[in-house]
């Protein structure tokens, strides 16, 4: 009679045991789900059926105004674009516009270059873009109705809209029946289905690959610190550490040997945050620290100004001001949102040698 009891206590403990033991795994206590502010403050983009438009409006006057302040710099004043950036405007037409089908695209075509407006099908896509990514050293500044202005600019350069015009929530689906590429997209199936055939073929080894890797591609040099320094930019913790991107690359490593990370100090009497803040106001993306990128390497600009007794005064001022034609035609827009003492701790840096 013992047996039977065992058995019956052993099969209640086992029905307890396995819910208990479910419930205490540990990732069920990591993170939260996410507040409804939280996710609103995420999920800005807007589609092609304009859901997640914001209301509002902007007159294409407001974005010349918007586009000569903060976009000329990179994109030119009539969207031509400089040495760096390829044009927004142009290889467009009227009869472009009344198909919805650039004729500049077509096999066969001559036309130099593929332009923003030849390619893109929908005007969400330019003002969710624009919305979420630009200016491209202060993204997400740009108030709604500055964006509305700064798309209706650019619809109105590649004349999609009249100079008098005012885009808008309300009428930015008539406008969408004149984009001049708007029936240029291609809808490939295969893609949308969740079970369809893959529309991709592996050609990769999988069994008794090759010991030996072999590089195929690499960024350029003058592309190599575009995003700021990797290795400064990894955790704390794990076995991954990225390259000191400020440095060339090597130009081989001993066979099995692995890279080892450098550490990169702060200028001495420049204080730690100087690289902190070329980071944060985006100052990396257009200056390397050794290389040109859209403006000159930092470097270029301590070795220019070295010896010079108002250095770090005449960097200041040019630093939150901005300007042109001292290292060529891509003009430096002002950084007015620096503060005075920010301004100096970067001109200070430079002009001690931008180490």
């Amino acid at each position: 009679m013992i047996r039977p009891v065992f058995a019956a206590l052993a099969l209640v403990a086992s029905s307890v045991s396995v819910p208990a033991l479910a419930q205490a795994q540990p990732w069920h206590e990591l993170g939260r789900p996410a507040t409804r502010a939280e996710i609103q403050a995420w999920d800005i983009d807007v589609r092609p059926d304009f859901k997640g438009l914001p209301a509002g409006a902007g007159s294409v006057s407001l974005g010349e105004q918007v586009w000569e302040s903060k976009c000329a710099s990179c994109h030119g004043v009539f969207g031509e674009s400089n040495e760096v950036f390829t044009p927004i405007v142009g290889g467009t037409t009227k009869a472009d516009i009344a198909r919805g089908r650039v004729k500049n695209l077509e096999q066969g075509s001559t036309f130099p270059q593929k332009t923003t407006m030849m390619k893109v099908a929908t005007v969400s896509t330019l003002w969710d873009y624009i919305n979420r990514a630009m200016p491209w050293n202060a993204p997400k500044s740009l108030k709604t109705e500055e964006v509305y202005g700064v798309v209706a600019y650019i619809l109105n350069l590649a004349e999609v809209v009249p100079a008098d015009f005012t885009l808008s929530d309300r009428n930015i689906a008539e406008v969408q029946q004149r984009m001049p590429n708007r029936n240029g997209m291609v809808f490939y199936e295969p893609l949308w289905k969740a079970d369809g055939k893959g529309d991709v073929k592996n050609v990769a080894c999988m069994k008794d690959c090759p010991t030996e890797a072999t590089v195929r591609s690499s960024l350029p040099d003058f592309a190599r610190d575009a995003h700021g320094n990797i290795l400064e930019q990894n955790r704390g913790i794990g076995p991954v550490r990225g390259a000191d991107t400020t440095r060339p690359p090597p130009a081989s490593l001993p066979k099995g040997a692995a890279a080892a990370p450098v550490v990169v100090a702060a200028a001495a009497g420049t204080g730690p945050d100087v690289k902190g803040l070329l980071s944060k106001n985006s100052c990396i993306a257009c200056h390397g620290m050794t290389n040109k990128i859209v403006g000159p390497g930092f470097n270029e600009i301590a070795a220019k100004y070295k010896g010079r007794a108002d250095a770090e005064a005449y960097l200041t001022g040019k630093i939150r001001s901005g300007g042109s034609g001292v290292f060529g035609s891509v003009p430096m827009p002002p950084q007015p949102q620096l503060s005075e003492s920010d301004a100096q701790a970067m001109a200070r840096w430079i002009a001690a040698g931008a180490r």
